[in-house]
């Protein structure tokens, strides 16, 4: 089932989560604590952006140094903050399937509407385990879950035909791409109702364009607007509008996501810059260095004066 907009272009329907998803970075304090005033400012920013979902405790959200607490208690602070504005999606993957169910449930009470799981990690389990899992983690919650396919972090792809099968169960509704698989993702969109949501911005526009249902960005934590407009442009018809504000962003992209540092890294390192709400990174991550700095300034400046 479709909807079109004024100009015909027709998009898909479902968007359980929304379409512009930001992986909010967790802010913390100087001497390291979690910082809930600081995320509560940051993620009224971030919607008034044109966010309307938030990823929380993702990987850019550094959920391998945040405690089980923790996660919690930045759902319900950013619940307070958001109201029923937005979607809230928490990260509950963890190597374990216990542990990952546990988190689960730990997110439901907290408020967040949807479950983001990550392919285990280290342990690189096969295909079938692997959907077993998924699996394990959607029937022991009530929250929809959103498959997190990131085998350059977990070193294991949710292969296509997986999807697929996954996509049978009534609580698995949606992907985050960051297989860098375009094939792949297309045979997805084709064969399944999931809702496919671009993890890598300079996939945003291609991935948005054979219809996936939208993005989760680490780069929307500094210019929300920017990728929002480009997935507004397209909805409007205006492709080229699209794809030049698409290829604008490239060279941030590039800056944050791909100049050896973690995302996590240069976007706290941006907002810190900004005045805004991020704070250090956790170890074993360290803050970028100055001309690191320098050069996501830059790149930054350059987008925001365009």
């Amino acid at each position: 089932m479709t909807h079109a907009t004024n100009t015909g272009t027709a998009r898909p329907s479902a968007a359980p989560f929304g379409r512009a998803l930001c992986a909010m970075v967790t802010p913390f304090t100087e001497g390291g604590a979690l910082d809930l005033d600081g995320a509560r400012r940051l993620a009224e920013r971030l919607v008034a952006g044109g966010c309307d979902g938030l990823v929380l405790s993702g990987t850019t959200g550094e959920s391998p140094t945040t405690t089980d607490a923790e996660k919690a208690e930045l759902v319900r602070a950013v619940r307070a903050a958001v109201g029923e504005r937005v979607s809230l999606v928490a990260g509950v993957g963890t190597a374990d399937t216990r542990h990952t169910v546990e988190l689960a449930l730990a997110a439901e009470e907290a408020g967040a509407d949807g479950a983001l799981v990550v392919s285990p990690y280290y342990s690189r389990p096969p295909q079938d385990a692997l959907e077993a899992h998924f699996r394990e983690v959607a029937d022991g919650c009530g929250l929809p879950v959103m498959l997190y396919d990131i085998p350059g972090r977990t070193g294991t792809r949710i292969e296509p035909e997986t999807m697929i099968r996954l996509s049978e169960h009534p609580r698995i509704v949606a992907v985050k791409d960051c297989s860098y698989d375009l094939l792949g993702a297309q045979k997805v969109l084709a064969r399944t109702g999931l809702a496919f949501y671009a993890g890598c911005d300079e996939q945003i526009l291609a991935l948005y364009a054979v219809g996936a249902t939208g993005y989760v960005s680490t780069v929307a934590n500094v210019v929300p607007e920017h990728l929002r407009a480009v997935i507004d442009a397209f909805d409007a018809g205006d492709t080229v509008r699209a794809a030049r504000l698409q290829r604008d962003a490239t060279e941030l992209i590039e800056s944050m996501t791909a100049s050896g540092l973690p995302g996590t890294v240069t976007a706290k390192a941006l907002l810190n810059a900004l005045h805004l709400p991020a704070g250090p990174v956790r170890a074993p991550l360290r803050e970028a260095g100055r001309e690191a700095l320098a050069d996501l300034r830059a790149a930054h400046e350059r987008l925001t004066r365009r």
